[in-house]
């Protein structure tokens, strides 16, 4: 058993008043279900409706006992407090999603400052995992995700570049998000940056999802180029409208697109089925993009994702 295996398993549970200690939907996994700022509404360090205190006590009060950092800045960057912070509340850090404009070469210098601050902290945190995703909001609408071969080429160089960073300075474990709205989103950009670079991917079920690609089927097929997990499940009708060209793909988060895990197109539990069976001690977090006109709080919405996920057999 790996050292964050032996980890996730003391830290994993159903958390503050729960009936029993779990690590995961499966019996004897080590997987750490955790979740993160984004399922709160969370997209920037500042500007936001709940605080970071609010965020840790709701994460913690929803069961969770693991987090990402969120946006860089959004929760304390001081070790020491952001260190008592997350020990009070039983929390441990698993890592950070940090989005960064790839598509713009001319910003690699910035990413990597800021990965001089970022990883030690999450080094000296506990937290082994850093995963890199590209931005959305850069791309013009209408022409979201498109770069040229000079863009194309610019982006994989600063991939390099981030990677050889934080695993090769600091001993993180680094890996790449493929998001909608980016230059890397469809099966044949992940399969061209997987042959490109040796960075691994952080995997997200939703995401891949949402132009009608297959999650599980391309899980099996990269394997071996899975590090991180990111839950989330997609809703088949406002997917469609988006497929239809009858919605943009930023009007359909505010539809509803991104729907809890148990009510999504997504099969949740072959998903977890097949983690379990391959031995997966990574982690998993649980992501919710909030609806406009959702029913249901960030914290209640939170706990509704963990309780079915933690009750798939």
């Amino acid at each position: 058993m790996t050292a964050d295996a032996r980890v996730f398993m003391v830290m994993a549970g159903l958390g503050l008043g729960g009936p029993r200690p779990s690590t995961s939907a499966m019996q004897g996994s080590t997987m750490l279900i955790g979740n993160a700022p984004c399922s709160w509404g969370i997209a920037y360090p500042t500007g936001n409706s709940v605080t970071w205190d609010q965020y840790l006590d709701q994460v913690a009060e929803a069961g969770y006992r693991g987090t990402e950092l969120g946006p860089y800045g959004f929760l304390p960057k001081d070790k020491a407090v952001l260190e008592r912070e997350l020990g009070r509340r039983g929390l441990t850090l698993i890592g950070i999603t940090h989005v960064h404009t790839f598509g713009d070469r001319s910003t690699a210098p910035e990413l990597l400052a800021t990965l001089g601050e970022l990883c030690p902290l999450l080094r000296d945190l506990g937290a082994r995992h850093l995963v890199i995703m590209d931005e959305s909001n850069w791309y013009p609408a209408g022409r979201e995700g498109v770069l040229d071969e000079t863009g194309w080429q610019g982006l994989v160089a600063t991939v390099r570049e981030a990677q050889a960073v934080s695993e090769g300075k600091f001993g993180l474990k680094a890996s790449f998000h493929p998001h909608v709205g980016t230059a890397v989103e469809r099966e044949a950009q992940i399969d061209r940056l997987l042959a490109e670079t040796e960075i691994d991917l952080c995997f997200d079920t939703g995401h891949h999802a949402f132009w009608g690609q297959d999650p599980l089927a391309y899980m099996k097929r990269v394997w071996g180029r899975i590090a991180y997990m990111h839950l989330k499940n997609v809703d088949a009708a406002v997917r469609q409208l988006v497929l239809d060209g009858k919605l943009s793909i930023e009007a359909s988060y505010g539809r509803g697109v991104m729907a809890p895990l148990p009510d999504g197109a997504v099969d949740i539990r072959a998903i977890m089925r097949f983690l379990e069976a391959q031995g997966f001690d990574g982690p998993v977090v649980v992501e919710q993009d909030l609806a406009e006109n959702a029913s249901e709080t960030p914290l209640q919405l939170a706990r509704r994702n963990l309780v079915y996920v933690e009750g798939l057999k």
